[in-house]
């Protein structure tokens, strides 16, 4: 059994989703393709794909050096098709979104005027009776977001998540396919990762002294948001795996 991980920059890795998938019994691959690996052109049916985050968006598929966007679309949309097991993070929720038809844009707050959603911050969940995906979870949890893009939701799709910036935060589409735009993987290294590798466009979005004050937020949000996280991802794990 294999789980194919689509990796964008080196700050934004699988992180605690390669540790729960292998402990599932999956050989885990990581393709870099921002370092020149191929997009795979297909996958089993029963393989997992894992397509992470990175500091690209839909708005560059077709930018010189970003060849890579366009193969995974097309990855995605035959994943799609299929209902084969995909899970999106970040950008890869974007990719898995535009994959299935649905507009991806920049977030406004007004005529001109650039939004982010930078740092931690609740999202609500949508708890449905009969829906396992969200099982255990509460109705609300801390979780770290880093992106300016957001999604509209694909049709037929289920929302899973929002927050107040950003309605659409997370949903299923089909049986076996999902997209998280928040990260519910990290660990306190992979947070100073992001602030190392991403710290202009962390300045751009939150202002100055921000380093110093998400590092305070994930001393106060980090271990909470990891227990809700690995029950998220153990829920979408055993959706993405039950046939």
């Amino acid at each position: 059994m294999r789980a194919i991980v689509l990796k964008h920059a080196e700050f934004e890795g699988p992180a605690r989703i390669a540790e729960l998938v292998a402990e599932s019994g999956y050989a885990v691959e990581i393709r870099s393709l921002h370092r020149g690996d191929a997009v795979p052109p297909k996958l089993e049916r029963e393989d997992l794909l894992v397509v992470m985050g990175g500091p690209m968006g839909i708005g560059e598929i077709d930018a010189p050096g970003y060849a890579f966007l366009r193969g995974e679309v097309d990855l995605l949309r035959a994943r799609i098709e299929q209902d084969a097991p995909v899970l999106g993070v970040c950008l890869g929720a974007q990719l898995l979104a535009h994959a299935a038809g649905a507009r991806v844009y920049p977030m406004s707050d007004g005529p001109g005027v650039r939004l982010y959603e930078v740092g931690w911050a609740p999202i609500r969940f949508h708890l449905e009776q009969g829906d396992d995906t969200l099982s255990g979870l509460p109705a609300e949890a801390s979780a770290l977001h880093w992106h300016g893009d957001t999604f509209d939701l694909p049709e037929g799709a289920r929302l899973l998540a929002s927050s107040a910036v950003c309605r659409n935060q997370a949903f299923r589409l089909g049986r076996r396919a999902f997209g998280l735009q928040f990260h519910c993987e990290v660990a306190r290294d992979d947070v100073e990762a992001f602030l190392r590798a991403d710290a202009e466009y962390l300045t751009r979005a939150v202002g100055r002294d921000a380093a110093a004050r998400l590092r305070e937020q994930t001393t106060r949000c980090l271990e909470a948001a990891r227990t809700v996280g690995d029950l998220l991802l153990r829920n979408i794990l055993r959706a993405m795996t039950r046939t």
